[in-house]
């Protein structure tokens, strides 16, 4: 009966709508992430690689391991298998000159926030353009850069690319930034360290609890994440990140999202970037902020 299915449906593993129906609950329920009924292909490609690694012979059983056992490697490897990161180098690039005009207005020293580093390009970006803004490769900045997937911080801590990745920038900027691998690094680039210095990496979850960050930022970058989640789990992380902004700071949000229609905390300073609404009112000080457990 099994060998038949198979055939039939062209799989190699029996997926059924009720293996469908309880990743999509188990992903939104460690991540947040909220799966739309068209994904079920996507999952069946992306979660049949673990059962491929691991020697499951259906995803029923995959699932049930996945719960009963409770291994939290094996549940980083299940939100890093369906978490997407598409990502460049200045993405969205109108956002760039708006940071660097914000930067030249605050205190120093600077704290930034990417709250979805991916791969690295973005936070990799956010340092250049303290550099230029400071005329300096080793600006009054610091960014941390956290994700929920592993893999991908992995690849941002090492600051490689194929060269294809930088090809659209600036002759200037690839002359300033990166450094041109030979022998067996031809076809790559790696980031100058003074850059990388400027960058902490770590892993994190924005469903989770407790977040390791205690100073409030001058900049928050949340772009194309929001997407992912839900309305409520939109308005929850929305109403974290007020404590852990300064009172001018910025919030930059991706090209499709409206943090608005489900936040009354931020007013639209331009095209996807915020600010508090009512800073005046918003109580914190250091002390306070490092005290909550966020």
């Amino acid at each position: 009966m099994f060998k038949k299915e198979q055939h039939e449906e062209g799989r190699e593993f029996n997926f059924t709508a009720q293996d469908f129906a309880r990743v999509r609950h188990l992903i939104y329920r460690h991540a947040g992430i909220s799966l739309s009924e068209a994904k079920s292909d996507m999952v069946y490609s992306r979660i049949g690689r673990r059962l491929r690694v691991l020697g499951a012979t259906s995803f029923k059983q995959y699932l049930d391991n996945l719960e009963s056992q409770n291994d939290p490697a094996e549940w980083e490897a299940f939100t890093n298998a369906l978490t997407t990161n598409l990502t460049s180098f200045f993405r969205e690039e109108h956002h760039f000159p708006i940071l660097s005009d914000h930067l030249l207005t605050l205190k120093k020293p600077i704290r930034i926030w990417c709250s979805a580093a991916s791969t690295g390009e973005e936070p990799y970006t956010i340092a250049m353009t303290a550099c230029e803004a400071f005329g300096s490769l080793n600006p009054p900045v610091e960014i941390i850069a956290t994700d929920i997937d592993t893999n991908v911080l992995s690849t941002a801590s090492r600051g490689i690319y194929p060269y294809e990745r930088v090809s659209k920038l600036s002759d200037a900027r690839r002359k300033r930034f990166f450094l041109r691998g030979s022998g067996p690094n031809e076809g790559s680039v790696a980031v100058r360290k003074e850059l990388k210095s400027m960058i902490t990496f770590s892993q994190l979850n924005l469903l989770d609890e407790n977040w390791a960050l205690h100073e409030p930022f001058d900049a928050i970058f949340c772009r194309n994440v929001m997407i992912y989640f839900d309305k409520p789990t939109q308005s929850k992380i929305l109403s974290r990140f007020v404590p852990l902004m300064k009172s001018n700071a910025l919030l930059f949000a991706g090209h499709s999202e409206n943090f608005l229609y489900v936040s009354d905390a931020f007013h639209l300073r331009g095209k996807t970037v915020y600010t508090l609404a009512d800073a005046s009112n918003i109580k914190r000080s250091n002390s306070t902020v490092k005290e909550r457990a966020l």
